[in-house]
């Protein structure tokens, strides 16, 4: 299975987030961490984090580019069961079902958007779009040559709020 994997080719993420993901620890998208923010009021490096962040399953750090690589079936389920754990710790996750919901869906999107070849680079752009999340993935083949795709992530009708 193919899944996303931190890559930092220069230090700019680090005058760009507050928190940085580690260099080669697996990623996802991370759009859940904003879904009960206030989003009028990120200013700064969370604004950032919510444009262009992907987060890193271990640290909860940010990063502007991950590559796509081979996830085995053990750090697959090490990475559900980090996401399980820190949903129930970090969030409002009312109990470990839902907590393994929510880990399981990101970890599912998170493969889904690696259906390229090992060490495909992929960045995003996160919005929001007519009260819905809309992430904008950029994948960078080679170069000089870009392939973008748009994912619908969140819509306010989904919010059980």
């Amino acid at each position: 299975m193919h899944f996303p994997r931190i890559v930092r080719l220069d230090d700019s993420d680090s005058r760009v987030y507050e928190n940085l993901a580690i260099p080669g620890e697996w990623a996802v998208p991370g759009s859940f961490v904003f879904q009960d923010v206030d989003l009028d009021s990120l200013s700064g490096k969370r604004l950032q984090a919510f444009r262009h962040g992907f987060l890193g399953t271990g640290s909860f750090g940010w990063s502007t580019l991950v590559m796509v690589d081979s996830i085995s079936d053990e750090e697959h389920q090490a990475v559900i069961k980090g996401l399980v754990s820190r949903l129930m710790q970090q969030s409002p996750a009312p109990n470990w079902k839902v907590a393994l919901a929510t880990a399981q869906e990101e970890v599912d999107f998170a493969a889904s958007i690696c259906n390229h070849e090992i060490h495909t680079l992929l960045a995003l752009e996160r919005n929001i779009e007519a009260e819905s999340f809309v992430e904008n993935f950029r994948v960078v083949r080679r170069p000089n040559t870009i392939e973008h795709s748009t994912v619908i992530l969140w819509t306010a009708e989904d919010d059980p709020a």
